[in-house]
């Protein structure tokens, strides 16, 4: 509690909906002293609101319904555009605003994301108001919405493109503050924005020593076309690897002598099965190789994704 705030009386005004009260107390300034004053507040409970959005659509989901004390300070009409939105009353603020999105919008969201809680006119409001945001889609759809008959709720459900909410608020014909502080809030999250394609961790795999009978220079030139393959996957906009890249130098500083050996057998196939795990894709090429076979293999147990063949490659990252 507060020590500088004394609450001496409280003197209820009215408890037609909701209730309204006067208060008296004592408040201690910065001076220390104290003085008396009255503040009145309304009672009304917590609420929640939400904001409905589709990523692949760029649309977010908002009501229209009347508002009487706007109506009666200065809006026209009386109607208001604004985020799904209700009162607690008993439930926790995500049952409240899963409930309140299906009666009012339509929608039967599986996932709501908190952003905060605020109070939105905490000079005579006590009400704090919960605010979260869901993506939705097409399915998620069980009911036309606009509220309930029994609670006198006539709304209309606004399903708009993302851009076009922006305009009405910067038009000022959005000018509910919770509907204001949401579409920031994706505006500033980039929540509607299509997501750009993310580049793919992709290994190479094909044969180092198969086929090679140990000959280094058959050897060297098999690494030089997983290198080649890897330059190519670079300039597609992704990241490539070879399992080579990491086995090589951990080798020859391990000091290892020979292919074969007891430090290569220790380090050269282990070290890409271990690097496998970080990568999102296989890009196989190359004629008969057990090791390269290996990594596939274990990436399609994975879910990984599998490429075959340099031409595969070009036409299946270059669309990504």
């Amino acid at each position: 509690m507060n020590p500088n705030v004394r609450i001496k009386q409280i003197d209820l005004l009215s408890d037609n909906w909701y209730t309204l009260k006067k208060y008296t107390l004592d408040y201690r300034s910065g001076d220390g002293t104290w003085e008396e004053q009255q503040r009145e507040a309304y009672d009304r409970g917590n609420g929640a609101a939400i904001l409905l959005y589709n990523r692949k659509k760029q649309t977010v989901v908002l009501t229209r319904q009347f508002r009487l004390p706007t109506y009666i300070n200065g809006n026209a009409s009386g109607m208001l555009i604004e985020a799904c939105a209700g009162l607690l009353d008993q439930d926790s603020p995500e049952e409240c605003i899963q409930r309140e999105a299906e009666e009012e919008t339509g929608y039967r969201l599986s996932e709501v994301h908190s952003i905060g809680g605020v109070y939105m006119s905490p000079g005579s409001v006590t009400e704090m108001l919960h605010l979260f945001v869901a993506e939705y889609s097409d399915e998620m759809k069980t009911g036309r919405g606009g509220g309930l008959d029994e609670e006198q709720e006539n709304i209309e459900v606004l399903e708009l493109p993302f851009a076009k909410a922006m305009e009405l608020v910067e038009s000022g014909e959005i000018r509910d503050a919770k509907t204001i502080l949401l579409l920031q809030h994706a505006k500033l999250h980039r929540l509607v924005e299509p997501e750009e394609p993310k580049p793919l961790h992709i290994l190479i795999a094909g044969p180092y020593r198969s086929g090679t009978g140990d000959d280094p220079a058959l050897i060297a030139a098999n690494l030089q076309a997983m290198n080649e393959a890897a330059l190519l996957v670079y300039r597609l906009g992704h990241l490539p690897v070879l399992g080579e890249w990491y086995a090589l130098p951990l080798m020859e500083a391990a000091g290892s002598t020979a292919i074969g050996d007891e430090v290569f057998n220790e380090m050269f196939h282990p070290s890409s099965v271990r690097l496998l795990g970080h990568c999102d894709a296989v890009l196989r090429i190359g004629g008969p190789s057990q090791g390269a076979d290996e990594m596939v293999l274990i990436a399609k147990e994975s879910g990984k994704r599998i490429l075959y063949g340099l031409e595969n490659a070009i036409t299946s990252l270059s669309h990504m």
